[in-house]
């Protein structure tokens, strides 16, 4: 392990451990996400101040996308972003679902496209006389 890792005798907060992954740019968007049940650790909800073990499991939800990583080395400083995903391993099965989920979106987003304008006056009539005819 290089210098600004721990090693296992040191305890780590989870926001800390969070922050200095990279997964949020501060400790109080880090301790609100946990709070809100964005993030689990072993499957569970957790408190803040929850001490992460090497090898744990995190599922983190972000926008649309859930993560699931494994824990692979414990840090307390914030570094730049090499060495921060060097602190832990997205899942194979993870990386797969947000794949998937990313092409559904995608795929959505244009089947529901909108509407080119607002219909004008003559639209608005032959919408509105479209709804009345299937009323009688």
């Amino acid at each position: 392990m290089s210098k600004q890792h721990t090693t296992d005798s040191k305890k780590i907060r989870l926001d800390k451990w969070l922050w200095a992954a990279r997964f949020y740019k501060t400790r109080a968007t880090a301790k609100a996400a946990i709070e809100g049940g964005k993030v689990h650790y072993e499957g569970q909800r957790c408190k803040v101040s929850k001490t992460v073990d090497l090898h744990a499991k995190l599922t983190i939800r972000q926008g649309f996308d859930e993560k699931i990583i494994v824990i692979k080395d414990l840090s307390e400083q914030r570094r730049g972003a090499p060495e921060a995903q060097a602190l832990y391993e997205e899942t194979a099965d993870s990386i797969k679902a947000r794949m998937d989920a990313t092409e559904r979106r995608r795929m959505m987003k244009d089947t529901n496209a909108a509407p080119d304008h607002r219909p004008n006056k003559k639209e608005r009539r032959q919408i509105h006389q479209f709804k009345h005819q299937s009323e009688i």
